[in-house]
């Protein structure tokens, strides 16, 4: 018998194994729905939609669906991950089963989506209130205020499917609205409101952006209804929202905003006629001037008509980054731009900065495109709201998975290819001893005490009641 010479031991493969379960760091998430109430909270909104002899229940059948996008699905039929050991993941539907469910939800499309949302709210409250000082609205005012980003982004079709168009940047496919919390430097985000669109829809739509804050505003803990919440609420957009319509919905009702505002040649004419010493320098991602860059504000010299009171109107100058092209707008080799507020006092740059750092709303269409988004699977327009639902209730179980579990770790802030690599993918078997089933992890696994100390703070938490 000759010698190897692979660098790998030589193995005997076959297909005998049993009780062995290739995702069980997955049980991070399952203990992370159970925990935030939204196992039961998805098959009481769902029972209307559970047939009498059902051996499923809907909302289960949802609840794994959602598992199945969290661990890297991005079709109906990636369930069949979880359906590979029972004792971990419990009895899951067959793909002729998940898909009868899709459509019955889908025939009553707005119904199914309001039930859903109502069990992710109540998820939500239970979350952030057992998040306590990490959650996203502990201690907010007017002047440190919940933050929500909107956001559009495109999604590309590679078939013929319902209300699929042309999208402005010469694709074909969808144009979904996004609205996130932001969980600030130290955490991620989560999705409060995702609305499908055609790919045709336009980018500054403000009908569009109302109807996103308002579902938006559904889904806070502290707001059942969507009422005025007040200046403890930012709205944050980049310049698609720069309307009078979307403004001054804001300003009526009474919400903070900081918002892109386009350019004119009156707006740049007044820029011009500013001294040099009103420029202040602005600040970099730590808080520290930024050498090349400064901001002031222009709304004395500008003449506003219509616009509401209170708006003001701050402008930043920077030097392009290296092969940038200028705009007719620019002035001098210097990039313009701009935003409007409603915060009053506070320190130019500090404003400017928390506008600026809407770029990490890009972050959180990142990870849901990484969650299901990057694909609509399904023909029909509603089946893929349906399908964008669960998208959102995967990137938010995930989300409150790490701000519950990895509240001082530096998993807080990985995004899903890493949590899966490290964390979901940890392998386990199943053994039954003393009429109990246990899972016994990969001791070798590198992040395996990373896993069990967050496993061990989710079990602290009190179960809902």
């Amino acid at each position: 018998m000759g010698k190897s010479t692979s660098w790998y031991p030589s193995l005997s493969v076959d297909p005998a194994g049993t009780g062995v379960s290739s995702h069980a760091g997955s049980v991070l998430l399952l203990r992370t729905a159970e925990k935030t109430g939204l196992t039961t909270a998805l098959s009481s909104a769902l029972e209307p939609w559970r047939k009498p002899t059902a051996a499923h229940d809907p909302g289960k059948i949802i609840a794994d669906l959602t598992m199945a996008l969290a661990l890297g699905g991005d079709c109906l039929a990636d369930i069949a991950l979880l359906r590979e050991e029972p004792a971990v993941f419990g009895r899951v539907a067959s793909d002729p089963t998940v898909s009868r469910l899709i459509a019955a939800l889908a025939a009553d499309a707005p119904k199914a989506l309001a039930a859903i949302n109502s069990a992710r709210s109540t998820a939500r409250r239970i979350a952030w209130s057992a998040a306590g000082e990490h959650a996203p609205d502990h201690e907010i005012d007017a002047e440190h205020p919940l933050i929500i980003d909107l956001d559009a982004t495109l999604v590309t079709a590679h078939s013929e499917k319902e209300k699929a168009a042309a999208t402005y940047k010469r694709g074909f496919g969808f144009h979904p609205l996004c609205a996130f919390v932001d969980h600030g430097p130290d955490g991620t985000g989560e999705p409060l409101a995702m609305m499908l669109r055609p790919g045709n829809a336009g980018s500054n739509t403000a009908a569009d952006h109302i109807e996103l804050i308002r579902q938006a505003l559904r889904q806070l803990p502290f707001t059942a209804k969507g009422g005025r919440v007040g200046r403890k609420v930012l709205i944050r957009t980049d310049g698609a929202g720069g309307t009078h319509a979307l403004i001054d919905y804001l300003t009526t009702q009474k919400l903070s905003y900081s918002i892109g505002f386009g350019l004119t040649d009156t707006i740049v004419a007044a820029i011009d006629t500013l001294p040099e010493q009103a420029w202040i320098p602005a600040y970099n991602a730590d808080g520290q001037p930024r050498d090349g860059a400064w901001v002031t504000e222009v709304t004395s010299l500008l003449e506003l008509p219509g616009w509401p009171d209170g708006m003001r109107v701050i402008a930043r100058r920077e030097r392009p980054h290296p092969g940038a092209q200028l705009r007719f707008t620019d002035r001098d080799g210097l990039r313009l731009t701009a935003f409007v507020t409603n915060t009053e006092g506070g320190q130019l740059p500090d404003l400017e900065l928390r506008h600026r750092r809407r770029a990490r709303c890009e972050d959180r269409i990142r990870i849901t495109k990484d969650t299901g988004l990057e694909n609509l699977p399904l023909h029909g327009f509603d089946q893929n709201r349906i399908w964008l639902a669960l998208v959102t209730l995967a990137v938010e179980v995930t989300a409150w998975m790490q701000m519950l579990a990895f509240a001082d770790h530096d998993a807080k802030r990985w995004e899903p290819k890493r949590l899966r690599l490290r964390l979901f993918s940890i392998a386990g078997r199943i053994a039954r001893h003393a009429r109990k089933v246990h899972l016994r992890l990969s001791t070798h696994a590198p992040w395996i005490e990373v896993l069990i100390t967050a496993l061990a703070r989710l079990d602290a938490i009190p179960d809902p009641t």
